[in-house]
């Protein structure tokens, strides 16, 4: 079983996420048609169906409505277990990420906030990764 890991796919539908995330901002998709946000980047507008668009930066916070806690298929660019959460953004969006490695599972808790922050990946690229706010933890 090969352990390589396989390189993020860019399209020219997601350069400017991955180009984003470089420099340390997480940024969304904004239909400049209707307003609507989007995440993950596509082509069109669920809404409207356009296909003009911009994007906005998206707060490093958010609230952990759900997490799963990954043990299969192992990946050998990957910490097991591997805790990977859903996030609510304060734009109405969400985004999926992995825990910080040294995250206690045992903290894990729906409805945490969580601070988004970047780490690099074995690709080479500049993914977010979730911090629990632990002084705010309820």
């Amino acid at each position: 079983m090969s352990t390589a890991v396989p390189p993020l796919i860019r399209t020219q539908d997601n350069a400017f996420w991955f180009d984003a995330a470089a420099q340390g901002r997480l940024v969304v998709q904004r239909c400049t048609a209707c307003g609507t946000l989007r995440h993950p980047p596509g082509p069109a507008c669920p809404m409207c169906r356009s296909f003009e668009w911009d994007a906005i930066d998206a707060p490093l916070r958010g609230i952990l409505p759900s997490y799963t806690v990954v043990h299969h298929p192992p990946d050998g660019s990957l910490a097991y277990p591997l805790a990977v959460g859903l996030v609510d953004l304060e734009t109405g969006t969400r985004i999926v990420a992995d825990f910080e490695p040294e995250t206690s599972l045992d903290a894990l808790q729906i409805g945490v906030p969580v601070e988004i922050r970047f780490a690099e990946h074995a690709h080479g690229e500049l993914l977010p990764r979730l911090r629990l706010l632990a002084e705010e933890t309820p």
